[in-house]
């Protein structure tokens, strides 16, 4: 099945023609057959990284939304913050996974990542590092395999026909 997937990078350096990061999920979703329905890059200031994430939640052909950039420790890294005011639920697991695996790549800097999923209003919506091993480690390690519905037991695919059930 393929997943629609919006993807918005955080930054206050880079362009489209600079985001490495961007780069590799952009070809790493075309890899595994899934539809990039947008890509937009902003600059690391809340609303405006709320205002994208929501109006794309609105969005009926968007499944998952993917961010890289701003899950760091300095001032400007908000875009955890940004994505808890307007998110239904926390997916804990997700970051867990992602910083247990990241510690395998880096060591004990992998604490310094605050990457992080939720859902809001039906929608995936996953935090990334900036970093390109950071977003290879998360695509490799956890969303090839929960973006595929075959993947078994469990996968995140099969259940967004039923994320808005009240």
């Amino acid at each position: 099945m393929q997943v629609n997937i919006a993807l918005l990078t955080v930054t206050d350096t880079r362009t489209i023609d600079t985001d490495k990061s961007g780069a590799i999920l952009v070809k790493k979703i075309k890899e595994q057959n899934h539809k990039l329905i947008d890509r937009k890059i902003v600059k690391d200031e809340k609303d405006k990284i709320k205002k994208i994430i929501l109006d794309w939640t609105k969005n009926n052909d968007i499944d998952v939304i993917i961010t890289t950039g701003g899950t760091g420790l300095t001032g400007r890294d908000i875009t955890p913050e940004a994505i808890n005011e307007i998110a239904d639920k926390q997916i804990p697991g997700f970051g867990e996974l992602f910083r247990e695996l990241s510690y395998k790549s880096i060591g004990t800097s992998a604490m310094q990542s605050r990457a992080c999923a939720a859902l809001s209003n039906g929608k995936y919506i996953f935090a990334l590092p900036g970093s390109s091993g950071g977003v290879t480690d998360a695509w490799e390690g956890i969303l090839k395999y929960q973006l595929d519905i075959n993947h078994k037991p469990c996968n995140f695919v099969e259940l967004l026909p039923r994320l808005k059930e009240k």
